[in-house]
């Protein structure tokens, strides 16, 4: 996929999710604050956490497209997942921020009973927040961005914090109030797992973990179809955002010269990524046959 049109499209559903958001965490707010519903409070914040974390989004694909230059000679990429990193964080900061405030909703028995609107409210955050993860969701997955599906998993937990929010005031409006609290820490506790899996998978990333990228048979067995290949040696992945770099230890005969070791090498780069469009570059170390029998 065309770089331009990755970001084009990564900014297009963070535009998107902005509008969502700022409309719902104003409306959540204050009708949490006139009808008095302390989730629906609760709820409106986090909306306005899933704000912070689209910008974060949108900056840091911005920043992973830049190309690359003499003091990134491998791009920018990994800006994509200190980005996502960052979502991870703010997941988890949320999800404590609503535990304490159910702790101390059910500790200082101080449980209002809401008006009905704030059930209409909750409703209408479900539903939009859960179409905004669906769309947001499969263009994450579209361009291979890890921090765009970080953020459908914030929206996901923000329409879990509505069904807490509406569980809540429905069960303290027919007399059971403590459940509102009570849902409130069943969805945070959901929301800091959800930021420590985001988290952990940056990290991954940032430590260049071997990409959960399928196609590293399917490469051995193309390349070793190739002219001059006796066999295809060790094979090592790293990814940058969603460009992969490959290295690669192809094996040829003893007598090779130089030259046709090199021609081999350009074949074995330039196959690779003619089949495979999301690798950004293939370095093929060209071992000779005894050399490379020798260090088995």
């Amino acid at each position: 996929m065309e770089y331009d049109n990755r970001y084009n499209l990564s900014k297009r559903v963070s535009i998107v999710g902005l509008i969502v958001n700022t409309v719902l965490s104003i409306a959540k707010i204050i009708v949490g604050f006139i009808f008095r519903s302390k989730a629906l409070v609760a709820d409106g914040f986090h909306s306005v956490s899933d704000i912070a974390s689209t910008v974060v989004v949108m900056f840091s694909m911005k920043i992973s497209e830049l190309p690359p230059d003499q003091d990134h000679p491998y791009g920018h990429g990994k800006a994509e997942s200190i980005g996502t990193k960052i979502l991870g964080i703010v997941l988890i900061l949320t999800g404590f921020g609503l535990a304490k405030g159910g702790l101390e909703t059910i500790f200082s028995g101080e449980i209002d009973i809401p008006g009905k609107m704030v059930l209409w409210v909750a409703v209408l955050s479900i539903i939009s927040k859960e179409l905004l993860y669906k769309y947001t969701i499969k263009v994450g997955k579209k361009i291979g961005s890890k921090a765009i599906m970080a953020d459908a998993h914030h929206h996901r937990s923000d329409a879990f914090s509505s069904i807490a929010a509406l569980i809540g005031a429905g069960g303290a409006i027919i007399g059971y109030p403590i459940l509102d609290p009570l849902a409130g820490l069943v969805v945070a506790i959901f929301i800091i797992k959800l930021g420590f899996e985001v988290l952990l998978d940056a990290i991954d990333e940032l430590m260049d973990a071997v990409p959960s990228w399928d196609k590293m048979e399917e490469i051995k067995l193309q390349v070793e179809k190739l002219d001059n290949i006796i066999e295809v040696g060790d094979i090592k992945l790293r990814s940058y955002g969603p460009r992969i770099f490959v290295d690669l230890e192809a094996v040829v005969a003893d007598n090779l010269t130089v030259v046709e070791g090199h021609k081999v090498a350009v074949k074995v780069r330039d196959k690779i990524k003619e089949l495979h469009p999301s690798v950004e570059e293939v370095l093929v170390h060209i071992d000779p046959e005894s050399v490379y029998e020798g260090n088995q």
